[in-house]
């Protein structure tokens, strides 16, 4: 019994110390204590109004709370940069009359990451992701809502991965 007590108050010591190298939101930790994400263009060939000041904010909301990062203006450690490079629509599944059932949004996005103080971190990157609709509706109002908070919450991840996590 003594043995069990032992083991266990072992392995739990080791579980919980081993926390300090990763966090809960697998970040590992980093040099650094402030970042900056600067507005993102929409280069994209097809407009939509907006969705520049809405993935930039998104990228900044991801960051702050997985990280105890500050975020700045201007002069940060970390600094994230880039455009929106493609937003398109396509059909997907077609019916017998060959009209399409479904379609499909896609939105990518071009990242420059830079570290300031590690620069074998740094990298330039496109990162995209999809949201498919019923072809019969049209993409707007809280449908684009959604479909954009689908895509932005992917790709922003996908992003914090990149830079942060290092998965």
């Amino acid at each position: 019994m003594r043995y069990f007590i032992i083991t266990i108050t072992l392995t739990i010591s080791f579980l919980l110390n081993s926390c300090g190298i990763y966090n809960f939101t697998g970040a590992k930790p980093v040099d650094a204590k402030t970042f900056q994400v600067n507005y993102f263009q929409n280069n994209a060939p097809l407009i939509e109004p907006g969705i520049e000041l809405k993935f930039t904010r998104t990228l900044q909301d991801i960051i702050q709370n997985q990280t105890n990062l500050n975020l700045v203006s201007q002069g940060g450690e970390l600094i994230y940069e880039g455009e929106i490079v493609d937003y398109r629509i396509t059909p997907m599944t077609a019916t017998a009359d060959q009209r399409a059932a479904q379609n499909r949004l896609t939105i990518t996005v071009m990242v420059r990451f830079t570290n300031r103080n590690k620069e074998d971190d740094d990298f330039e990157k496109r990162f995209s992701f999809f949201y498919d609709f019923d072809a019969n509706q049209q993409l707007v109002g809280s449908q684009l809502t959604t479909a954009l908070d689908v895509i932005f919450e992917r790709i922003t991840q996908d992003i914090f991965n990149e830079s942060l996590a290092k998965w």
